[in-house]
């Protein structure tokens, strides 16, 4: 029974391509050194000792930084292929982010973080452009997943090793890493992996759906605002909450990069079997990102019980399987959405809502927490779930109507 089990569980990792594999271990070798993240409202706050609505503008800059470079991605993967941009945003970002800790004002870091981020964003697009180039239609979902697999086991390593460089040797350490491991990335995918040519049929159907805007795709737009509010959720987690972790139980940084680690781990194991599951059932991909929105609601109304710290463990699993039915069907909805030869421009604005998350995710989010504390956080946090629910069943209406 267990062999059987075992079995089915190695079967959802057949039938990708060696392309598929290698995106896969570099994003794992790029996130598992992605330790500055999910610590920096942590090195700002207690390192740098700015306030909480300095360390809010940094982020806000951190994000409009990402947003930009989220849109140029996506536009420079369409004209210039994805292949050069991902070469040039994973090299570039590596460098810079060896250089930030030398910066330490706080006109200064705005201006950093932002520079760094429209570099490092223009990855994301790219890359998701290239899981359309080198994994098969079937198995697309499939292989967003993967490389999300990747992601999360590279977070659960990432910042339960970060916690300890910290306590070890102090915040500078993580710069070094970030930036060594971004490099190391990009030097083995640029020596193992070799540019895909655009097929004559790919260009022409290109040219044919150059009059389609995304800009007038209603229901995709509608989608887009229900991402922002599941990444501003799930941003709680490497902004307030590390903070909350400190003030409330007394957390250190290596029992906060655990509970991440958590996170990690439970997706690296149960992730794939979930999306296989709802690709065989063929169950509609709107449908499992509203449950997934639910998690998520439900994590965050959890934490206005602050008596326990039980409560955060609780609260880590409904987040993680918010973001396991919430995230890979969203990646994949938004690339289902997307003419060909226009992949680029919709998965730019796709990682863009993204990146607004991440604005709003640190500013609004410690704006309330430095003016009314963290429970008016979880409680604005769960209302504004509440708001984009209502909208995912608008959108399923809309979808409906259109397949009508």
């Amino acid at each position: 029974m267990l062999q059987q089990a075992f079995s089915r569980y190695i079967n959802n990792f057949k039938g990708f391509s060696r392309e598929i594999w290698i995106l896969t271990l570099i994003t794992f070798i790029n996130r598992a050194g992605t330790m500055v993240l999910p610590f920096l409202s942590k090195y700002l706050k207690e390192d740098l000792h700015f306030s909480h609505s300095q360390v809010g503008t940094i982020l806000v800059c951190f994000g409009i930084g990402s947003m930009l470079g989220s849109w140029l991605g996506g536009k420079l993967s369409d004209k210039l292929g994805f292949y050069k941009i991902m070469i040039f945003s994973l090299f570039t970002s590596g460098i810079a982010f060896v250089l930030l800790q030398y910066i330490t004002s706080f006109t200064g870091l705005c201006i950093g973080m932002f520079s760094i981020m429209v570099v490092a964003d223009m990855f994301r697009p790219a890359m998701f452009v290239s899981l359309g180039a080198y994994a098969k239609p079937e198995n697309r979902t499939r292989a967003l997943t993967l490389v999300r697999l990747a992601i999360n086991l590279g977070f659960a390593a990432g910042p339960a090793m970060g916690g300890l460089i910290i306590i070890s040797s102090g915040y500078k350490g993580l710069f070094w890493v970030d930036g060594a491991t971004c490099i190391l990335a990009i030097s083995i995918f640029w020596l193992l992996v070799k540019e895909k040519e655009k097929t004559s049929e790919h260009k022409a159907v290109s040219v044919e759906n150059d009059n389609k805007s995304v800009f007038t795709d209603t229901p995709f737009w509608i989608f887009l605002f229900i991402c922002m509010t599941t990444g501003i959720l799930f941003f709680q987690l490497f902004t307030t909450l590390p903070l909350y972790h400190k003030v409330q139980f007394n957390l250190n940084e290596f029992q906060s990069g655990l509970l991440l680690m958590m996170n990690g781990l439970i997706i690296f194991f149960t992730e794939m079997a979930i999306v296989s599951y709802v690709e065989r059932k063929q169950i509609d991909k709107v449908r499992i990102v509203i449950f997934g929105l639910i998690f998520m609601i439900i994590s965050m109304f959890l934490l206005l019980i602050n008596v326990w710290a039980g409560i955060l463990i609780i609260m880590m699993l409904f987040m993680t399987f918010g973001e396991m039915f919430a995230f890979p069907f969203s990646n994949s909805f938004a690339m289902s959405r997307a003419p060909k030869g226009h992949e680029g421009r919709y998965m730019a604005i796709f990682t863009m809502s993204y990146s607004m998350a991440h604005i709003l995710s640190a500013k609004v989010g410690l704006e309330i927490s430095g003016r009314w504390g963290y429970q008016a956080n979880w409680l604005f946090m769960g209302t504004l779930g509440l708001i984009a629910l209502g909208l995912s069943f608008w959108l399923r209406k809309l979808l409906a109507e259109e397949n009508n």
